[in-house]
């Protein structure tokens, strides 16, 4: 889930709580890790101790990270289609689950499967997290992810990014 806001945190504990911490500006929680945007003006050095503490102490005390019945992205899953187009859907999932997730994690990223267009061979990806921002994300998408995704799923024509 990604907040970019303190008004879009509300639903989370813990990202409200780290927005309470001076400089921090944006907060992206993904399956399993935590991506923590902090104002430039901030350096990390004074930050860091907070925002650890703020995520040891929630751990430690098992509050839910989300409140329940908060809504995750809207996305497709394999489930919503048919058939043939069913299974070029789990086949490009599984390639971002395993190709594409682990490389824009290390950057503090996620991307996250939209929906795929069947006859039009498209497929719509969000960048999220510190990737969100990034101005080489249009490039990852594009060349990139484009590229692999064509190589092993031949229907696939294009990716395009959601807002």
């Amino acid at each position: 889930m990604d907040f970019p806001t303190l008004e879009s945190a509300k639903v989370s504990p813990l990202a409200s709580a780290l927005f309470d911490i001076d400089g921090v500006v944006e907060v992206y929680l993904g399956a399993d890790f935590l991506t923590v945007t902090k104002d430039p003006s901030v350096e990390w050095q004074h930050l860091k101790p907070a925002v650890l503490g703020t995520v040891a102490d929630y751990l430690a005390a098992g509050i839910p990270v989300v409140d329940q019945g908060a809504a995750a992205d809207s996305a497709d899953t394999p489930d919503d289609y048919e058939g043939e187009t069913k299974e070029i859907v789990e086949q490009i999932i599984d390639l971002i689950e395993t190709r594409v997730r682990p490389a824009v994690a290390q950057d503090g990223g996620d991307i996250v499967f939209h929906r795929f267009v069947p006859g039009d061979g498209i497929v719509f990806l969000s960048m999220r997290g510190a990737c969100s921002g990034c101005p080489s994300s249009t490039m990852t998408l594009k060349s990139g992810i484009e590229n692999l995704l064509k190589h092993y799923v031949p229907e696939v024509t294009a990716v395009e990014a959601v807002g």
